[in-house]
């Protein structure tokens, strides 16, 4: 008899972000496949007899392909355990989600989706800042700042990308925003436009830093820091948290 998936939100970091649900499906996992970003003490809520296997991915360093998490996770259900797919953040927010239900789908084995918080949300509110703010930030639109190849997506829509009066969130930007910040002046927005940098959002490490576009751009053209981290854009930003 197959097992059964969930897939399992895990926040942005903070164990006390988890849902209840989330508590209680890996409190009942045989096996619990994590991302990096979901190790440390989100794990602690797991079974001392569960299997614990580490399938993150990380810019820069060596990670499992795709195709290797997606077997994996089809392996342990076809086996009739109940897995847990522990994603960080949102499992549906730049997760790879798709892929792997995908390969579920194509197995037979049922799967569930337990939202989370995403970093986008755990970051405003640490800064004191909402992510829509009437009459001039009434869209909110979340981007990844990487390809598959690690470099800016070359089919962004740049005019939504520099709209004065949205919210812009980009994930995984750091080593590109320099690049998307020129296109973005290049397109109208201005480089005073306010910027936000969060990195390490709801840990210990946790590090928000104001700028404005072309401030943020020149630093991180030379700055060295791996740690993980979101970038904010447009009216929000320049509230004081």
């Amino acid at each position: 008899m197959s097992g059964f998936v969930s897939f399992v939100s895990s926040g942005p970091g903070d164990p006390e972000l988890l849902t209840v649900r989330a508590v209680k499906r890996l409190e009942a996992a045989d096996v619990v496949l994590f991302d990096d970003l979901s190790s440390g003490p989100i794990l602690s809520h797991a079974r001392s007899d569960a299997d614990l296997i580490g399938v993150g991915k990380r810019a820069g360093r060596a990670s499992p392909k795709q195709d290797h998490v997606s077997r994996v996770l089809v392996e342990y259900a076809e086996a009739g355990m109940r897995v847990v797919r522990l994603k960080s953040g949102d499992s549906g927010m730049f997760g790879r989600l798709e892929e792997e239900i995908t390969a579920l789908r194509a197995a037979g084995i049922v799967f569930e989706i337990i939202p989370g918080v995403t970093s986008a949300s755990a970051a405003a509110a640490t800064a004191g800042i909402p992510l829509t703010r009437r009459l001039t930030a009434r869209r909110v639109q979340f981007i990844t700042g990487a390809d598959v190849t690690g470099a800016l997506p070359e089919d962004v829509n740049m005019a939504a990308l520099a709209d004065p009066l949205a919210t812009t969130v980009v994930y995984m930007g750091k080593r590109t925003f320099a690049g998307l910040a020129a296109r973005l002046i290049e397109h109208g927005l201005s480089g005073d436009t306010p910027a936000m940098l969060a990195e390490a959002v709801s840990t210990p490490a946790e590090r928000i830093e104001r700028y404005t576009i072309e401030s943020l751009a020149r630093h991180l053209e030379t700055a060295t820091s791996t740690t993980p981290a979101l970038i904010f854009y447009g009216p929000l930003a320049e509230c004081e948290g």
